[in-house]
């Protein structure tokens, strides 16, 4: 149930609208939309999701989502065509298509947990804004009667020089407070919701291997403890996430739960190469 969760919650956060609007609609659309991430209700979804091990129960399947409609003939020079992203074929295993959207104004998301952390801390922190968006989630083929899993996702976002210029330093400036930290909320601990605390860590593990700039980011939960019978488990829980850098372009990228690092590297070198087809200046 954690895992379902945690996808679900991506989804709601990420796949809200599948059709590519007309330039001209998006534009209107920005216009009145500034989306922040939900840090309120940030620890809590991610302590459901750090007892993973506890859970054992199914959710159904995630609500069926339309794929992508075909791109736009006409695709002005600011905007991020489909041929930038990473493609399907690229993944090792067969998956449906792409699922995503795009938009204006939209903040360079790396970890929505960083804010929950620095707010908890009554530190003050925002993601950098984008000029123009496209992102994607891939899911693994349906086999049978299981769900179709999150195997990918990929967001790209056009900045402006001088947020193209600081988006790193801005990125080890939100981890370097949460390097290590203390989480308190409620968990799902055998089927029963209790109170508990969570110790995070985040990390970079490696840097500037593909693109202008990269770095791989590892979130971890060490230990969970039950407030209220102080018994405490190690999840194992763990997250990556690349960061990839080619002229104005930046692209967050993930793997589902299976994922390794060398994969995920691996598809930062791809996600570089396309990028460089809609990248100012040009690769």
């Amino acid at each position: 149930m954690p895992d379902e969760m945690r996808f679900l919650e991506r989804m709601h956060q990420d796949l809200r609208e599948v059709r590519w609007a007309e330039p001209a609609e998006l534009r209107e659309q920005g216009t009145r939309r500034r989306r922040r991430a939900a840090v309120g209700s940030a620890v809590a979804v991610l302590m459901v999701a750090a007892v993973s091990v506890v859970v054992t129960k199914n959710l159904a399947g995630p609500p069926p989502v339309a794929p992508l409609a075909a791109p736009t003939t006409s695709v002005p020079s600011a905007e991020i065509p489909r041929q930038a992203m990473v493609q399907p074929g690229d993944l090792p295993v067969e998956t449906g298509p792409p699922l995503g959207q795009s938009g204006l104004d939209e903040p360079v998301q790396i970890d929505y947990v960083l804010l929950a952390c620095h707010q908890q801390q009554g530190l003050s922190a925002d993601w950098e804004p984008s000029r123009y968006s496209r992102s994607q989630t891939l899911l693994r083929a349906p086999t049978g009667h299981l769900p179709a899993d999150e195997v990918f996702s990929q967001a790209v976002y056009r900045l402006a020089p001088q947020v193209a210029d600081r988006i790193f330093a801005r990125i080890d400036a939100l981890l370097a407070p949460c390097a290590s930290w203390r989480s308190i909320g409620d968990v799902l601990w055998d089927d029963q919701v209790v109170a508990a605390e969570a110790d995070h860590r985040w990390e970079v593990t490696a840097r500037d291997f593909v693109g202008d700039q990269a770095m791989v980011i590892q979130h971890s939960i060490t230990e969970v403890r039950n407030l209220e019978t102080g018994e405490s488990r190690d999840p194992g829980q763990l997250e990556r996430t690349a960061v990839v850098r080619v002229g104005d372009l930046v692209t967050v990228l993930g793997l589902g739960r299976d994922g390794t690092e060398r994969e995920l590297r691996r598809l930062a070198a791809v996600a570089a190469d396309r990028l460089c087809v809609a990248a100012n200046p040009p690769c």
